[in-house]
């Protein structure tokens, strides 16, 4: 007999089915196996239990695709209205490229704000959570110093060095997201909820847990993981011998990322952790010009993503001609006749061209990797 709080996925629509299989819980390896076996996640929820467990599911996980939990779908379904909050699955062409090459990527995101911010080149900054006064004035230097080149800020909305870089960001109008260890509707620790509005209002916050999903210790571990495989590489600013920041390191090292540490006086315990990772191989930066000469070549790879994903390929300029943007976007144009030979904010390329942060700030990083735009402070010129 059915469980009373389930639901028939066979009166579903199609949109809902990767809400299926993100609510399916249990290993993600076959749930991304299964997925990629079919055209979309309708096809996987319609292909029924004997492919489910070809795929490798759980009994558990194919009860939960045959009738979700009704509670739970609830839930979900109904945050998900908000024109603000979106699903993102695996399969799907806008999951973001180095999470998809990460170890044991998650099958869905559950996003609050603009979901293409996480195509943007990004740098983690953690740390302590009691950090010292010198601790939260370099995690606000380096983020205020890292979105003015265009980077953005992740973190993971902690408190201490996490709030303070995601708060130096959005003060000087930079791109930052929050990867988080609970739902999406719920904000840890409580006393940031303002906060997480915030970022979700100017950035994006990231879960790969639905709706009411409560914090357990286990899950701020694998949230970590999501942090470092999105950014090109972690700053550990401040973080004790046993920390969750050099957790954090640690997986972005498995990750192919980069690591840096900013080193500290060595009477203070919560520089241990940084001098520890230096003297395991992380980078000693003193100054972001060191953070973006070590992301430099990952950065390239990730525009190269990113161009793929656009369709929309630079054309080298000839030699002494001025730079022209193919044709093949005319978003590209429209940026391309927004910006001139005096330093243009970001606001005012909004301005101009009608489009995103997020779209400008991936369309600029092409454009600067090309040698057609130069940036500096937060402003860009044609070169």
């Amino acid at each position: 007999m059915p469980r009373s709080n389930a639901l028939d996925t066979h009166t579903l629509p199609c949109c809902p089915a990767l809400l299926s299989l993100a609510l399916a819980g249990g290993p993600l390896e076959p749930l991304r196996q299964l997925r990629d076996q079919y055209d979309s996640s309708a096809a996987a929820i319609a292909a029924g239990p004997a492919q489910w467990r070809a795929a490798g599911c759980t009994p558990a996980q194919c009860q939960a695709l045959s009738r979700p939990d009704a509670d739970a779908w609830a839930k979900a379904n109904a945050w998900l209205q908000d024109d603000n909050h979106h699903l993102l699955g695996w399969g799907e062409p806008d999951y973001p490229p180095l999470l998809r090459d990460s170890p044991n990527p998650p099958l869905a995101l559950f996003i609050a704000g603009e979901p293409t911010r996480l195509w943007q080149p990004a740098i983690a900054i953690v740390g302590s959570r009691n950090p010292t006064a010198g601790g939260r004035d370099s995690a606000r230097d380096f983020a205020t110093a890292l979105a003015g080149h265009g980077l953005a800020i992740a973190s993971g909305l902690a408190a201490g060095i996490d709030a303070a870089a995601h708060r130096a960001a959005l003060a000087c109008s930079g791109s930052t997201y929050a990867v988080i260890g609970t739902g999406p509707d719920l904000a840890y620790p409580r006393h940031h909820r303002q906060l997480q509005a915030q970022i979700a209002s100017q950035g994006t916050v990231v879960s790969e847990y639905p709706p009411g999903t409560v914090p357990r210790s286990g899950q701020f571990p694998a949230r970590n993981r999501l942090l470092a495989a999105l950014a090109l590489g972690t700053v550990v600013i401040e973080a004790a011998e046993r920390s969750g920041a050099l957790i954090t390191a640690r997986l972005a090292s498995e990750a192919g990322r980069e690591i840096f540490a900013v080193p500290g006086s060595i009477h203070n315990p919560m520089a241990r952790g940084c001098h520890r990772l230096i003297r395991q191989g992380a980078t000693l930066v003193t100054h972001a010009d060191d953070i973006l000469e070590g992301v430099a070549n990952l950065a390239g790879e990730l525009a190269c993503a990113l161009q793929t994903r656009l369709h929309t390929p630079i054309s080298p300029v000839p030699s002494g001609q001025h730079p022209a943007v193919t044709p093949v976007d005319p978003n590209y144009k429209r940026l391309w006749d927004a910006l001139g030979y005096d330093p243009t904010g970001m606001d005012l390329l909004i301005e101009r061209t009608g489009l995103t942060a997020a779209s400008l700030s991936s369309m600029l990083l092409l454009m600067e990797l090309e040698g057609r735009v130069a940036s500096a402070h937060g402003r860009y010129t044609r070169t």
